[in-house]
């Protein structure tokens, strides 16, 4: 799953590089045909004079998009552009440190978007399976429910079945299959905060080396001269801007899989309590 989702972001942002070479003729050549002057043109039908002015109206509508395409593609050819300037090898580095991690960030987002679950509506089936079937219908509903909650609950009803209501046991399965099941939610994390981290080491690695090619420059030149040291900053900066801009995408990415994550550990910490609940209830009626 991560290497498919990797590979759709590459071949997004490979097709996003690609230029397209659509552009639309210029206005100035489309109308720039010379017409003879004669006796003829000077008594013209003021028909043939309100179809030509209709034209020009939409000559000029149709522009106006191909004026707007042409200003994408600039923005395109200009990161491409700052791409190239800012050192090829560097900027491919932070490039694949932002496919990679948006990859395990989008595939950690579907995971937990996939695990979450309607506790209050889930527990509402394991009571009232509980009341009419026993343990084994609640497995059931457990067996037939995605997500963590159902596995712990799962765990809980297979210990309290074995175990004839001990609900001391049913409790310590719970919280050992808990650690299991939260486990399970931050794998990935880690690469992922990896990545944040490498992504600004890498431009300002960028940085010193452009640093160190400028110098190279001006020893070789034996002068100070501002075009030699600028393409040396330059490359610097871009390597820089690209590292943290990167470092920033996949923070704001971080951030929000760690709040999906505290919610559904929330969940099931709630959840559990009154499954425990439930089952000790359960027993007094016995």
């Amino acid at each position: 799953m991560k290497k498919l989702f990797a590979l759709f972001a590459l071949l997004l942002l490979v097709n996003a590089g690609i230029p397209r070479y659509g552009y639309a003729q210029d206005n100035a050549g489309a109308g720039t045909t010379e017409v003879p002057q004669d006796s003829s043109a000077q008594t013209q039908p003021a028909d043939s004079v309100a179809g030509a002015e209709n034209l020009a109206d939409t000559q000029a509508t149709t522009d106006a998009p191909a004026e707007s395409q042409k200003e994408v593609l600039s923005k395109m050819q200009m990161v491409k552009k700052y791409f190239i300037e800012g050192d090829p090898i560097f900027m491919a580095s932070v490039l694949i440190c932002l496919i990679l991690g948006l990859a395990l960030c989008i595939e950690r987002i579907i995971y937990l978007n996939l695990a979450s679950t309607n506790t209050e509506k889930f527990m509402g089936r394991i009571d009232e399976a509980l009341r009419n079937g026993g343990v084994s219908a609640a497995k059931e509903v457990c067996r037939n429910t995605r997500g963590p909650v159902a596995a712990i609950f799962f765990q809980g009803l297979e210990r309290a079945e074995g175990e004839g209501d001990n609900i001391a046991v049913v409790e310590k399965s719970i919280q050992e299959y808990g650690s299991v099941q939260m486990s399970l939610l931050e794998r990935g994390l880690s690469w992922i905060s990896l990545f944040i981290a490498i992504a600004p080491m890498l431009g300002f690695m960028g940085t010193v080396f452009g640093m160190i090619v400028a110098f190279d420059k001006i020893a070789a030149a034996n002068t100070i001269n501002a075009a030699i040291v600028a393409g040396g900053i330059k490359v610097a900066l871009l390597t820089t801007l690209a590292g943290l801009i990167v470092a920033i995408i996949l923070q704001i990415f971080y951030n929000y899989i760690l709040s999906k994550i505290d919610g559904i550990v929330i969940e099931m910490e709630e959840s559990s309590i009154q499954f425990v609940d439930a089952l000790y209830r359960r027993t007094l009626k016995k």
